[in-house]
């Protein structure tokens, strides 16, 4: 992934620390609309779980969406009865908008979720978050779909799950096996850079987050699971593969385009102080090397094509040159998208500019061949001109790539940031605003909160602050519903991206 800023946004993964801070390692959100009547029984069941198997401290939110029974009711009592449970009121509906705001305002550096039937088995909670805890993993899923997973539900749904993660593969090239299982957790840090990316706030909510983390290599920690089909699940298959059709669309459109910052979701390479001490060692060559060598292939196989064409009609120096001229634009332009990772339409001109004066040295390199050809033979076959052009094409390579990495798409990732992009972070009346913790919390219909529901209580402890922690500067982190990637539909992601290399101290240290 390269761009102006530098990759290395998120501080590589460490171990949490099992200390006794007053904050919850693990926070598990529950999204429910009008689930009176299964509620109770879930949180129960969930909490003695987690009681009797996790061996750190925890926390389960119920986010209530906007229900309109006795689901906030329950929601309060079962809040009120036991202390590792809290409850959030949203008053607008959507299961993505209830796990953005709940998520966005934990601490816990854990987060996880789960449907309130409880189709997933419980065994695999544990399994679930621990990658996350050790350092290993950024996000982690329940998968239906493994080999070794246990799955009882009807043939309509199995054919629909299959058929959508089809859909991602071939369009989206997610390598993931499930988007849909409701069953998955994320570390806190990632969740404040990757969550004001992601714009959907319903179902697609989880596909789109998963998309994009992958696509920024993040690593995903797939959970085989036991799972059993709710035959009264309210989901709407119709209007739900719809509106999942749309977000793939979106998505897609979005990566294509280089419109979305992923960058700043780069992790350092390794987790082995060792890795970060690496010093002057090319980054990305191979995978460089890789990309490139495929792209001139089938530049080759193009412009050979280009020229036998254009020979039928021209002669071989203005065949070459036609040929090579089209063959250059194309090669440049997937170069830079997919041999270096180069995204969005900034810079665009130049780099084919560039491309163009790189050109004009194969040109000479081929051309001069031909020359060479044709004083020495005065009519060579069109088999022989092809081979010579071949053996020119491939000088011509090598120096394409050595001028392609050093010249036109630098390496600019120790650049030093622009002291002018800075942002700030809230003031004391907006943290004061969030600021004391109440049982029951109410995000207002204007997309902001979450606000306490009554009097302020007693603030909840906070662990410590550790180092390497992304810092987020938007006071509440969500915005007007239609704002463009880039700020997501939540507001502006201002988070911290002072780039530092590996290796380096890390300026906001406090140590």
């Amino acid at each position: 992934m390269r761009s102006d800023l530098s990759p290395g946004t998120l501080p590589a993964r460490e171990h949490l620390p099992a200390d006794d801070a007053g904050t919850p390692v693990l926070d598990v959100v529950i999204p429910v609309y009008n689930e009176e009547k299964d509620l109770r029984p879930c949180v129960l069941r969930l909490h003695e779980h987690l009681a009797r198997t996790f061996p750190y401290a925890f926390r389960i939110t119920v986010a209530d969406n906007a229900s309109t029974d006795g689901t906030p009711r329950v929601a309060a009592l079962l809040a009120a009865e036991l202390p590792e449970v809290d409850t959030f009121r949203l008053e607008q509906k959507g299961r993505g908008r209830a796990l953005r705001t709940v998520w966005s305002a934990s601490e816990a550096p854990v987060l996880a979720y789960m449907d309130v039937d409880l189709s997933t088995d419980l065994n695999a909670l544990l399994p679930l978050v621990a990658p996350l805890i050790s350092g290993h993993s950024d996000l982690a899923i329940g998968s239906r779909l493994a080999r070794s997973s246990r799955v009882v539900r009807g043939a309509k749904r199995e054919f629909i799950s299959r058929s959508y993660n089809l859909i991602l593969r071939g369009s989206l090239q997610a390598r993931f096996s499930d988007a849909q299982c409701g069953f998955k957790a994320i570390r806190r840090d990632v969740a404040q850079a990757l969550l004001p990316l992601v714009e959907d706030t319903g179902w697609f909510f989880d596909t789109e987050m998963l998309v994009l983390a992958e696509r920024a290599g993040l690593r995903i920690h797939e959970v085989p699971v036991d799972w059993v089909d709710d035959p009264d699940s309210t989901v709407h298959i119709v209007s739900t593969a719809t509106e999942d059709l749309k977000g793939v669309w979106r998505v897609g459109k979005a990566l294509a385009t280089g419109s979305l910052p992923l960058d700043r979701l780069a992790r350092p390479f390794g987790d082995d102080p060792r890795d970060r001490e690496i010093q002057d060692v090319p980054k990305g060559l191979a995978r460089q090397l890789v990309g490139f060598c495929v792209i001139g292939v089938l530049s080759t196989l193009f412009y050979l094509l280009l020229y036998s064409f254009f020979r039928q009609f021209a002669g071989s120096q203005a065949a070459n040159a036609l040929a090579l001229l089209v063959s250059a634009v194309a090669n440049t332009a997937a170069n830079r998208r997919l041999t270096f990772g180069v995204r969005g339409r900034g810079g665009a001109v130049r780099h084919q500019a560039q491309g163009l004066v790189v050109f004009g040295i194969g040109l000479v390199l081929t051309s001069g061949s031909l020359a060479a050809l044709n004083a020495a033979t005065s009519s060579p076959a069109h088999s022989t001109e092809l081979a010579v052009l071949v053996a020119a094409n491939l000088a011509a390579t090598v120096l394409r790539f050595l001028l392609f990495r050093a010249w036109v798409f630098p390496d600019r990732r120790d650049r030093p940031a622009d002291p002018a992009a800075g942002a700030t972070g809230p003031s004391g009346a907006e943290r004061d605003a969030r600021g004391p913790s109440a049982r029951v919390y109410v995000a207002r219909g204007d997309g902001h909160g979450p606000y306490p529901a009554s009097e302020p209580l007693p603030r909840r402890p906070t662990a410590p602050p550790t180092a390497h922690v992304p810092t987020p500067y938007g006071p509440t982190g969500h915005g007007p519903a239609d704002a463009p990637y880039g700020t997501s539909a939540y507001g502006t992601s201002a988070y911290d991206t002072t780039p530092f290399r590996t290796g380096d101290a890390d300026p906001k240290d406090p140590r």
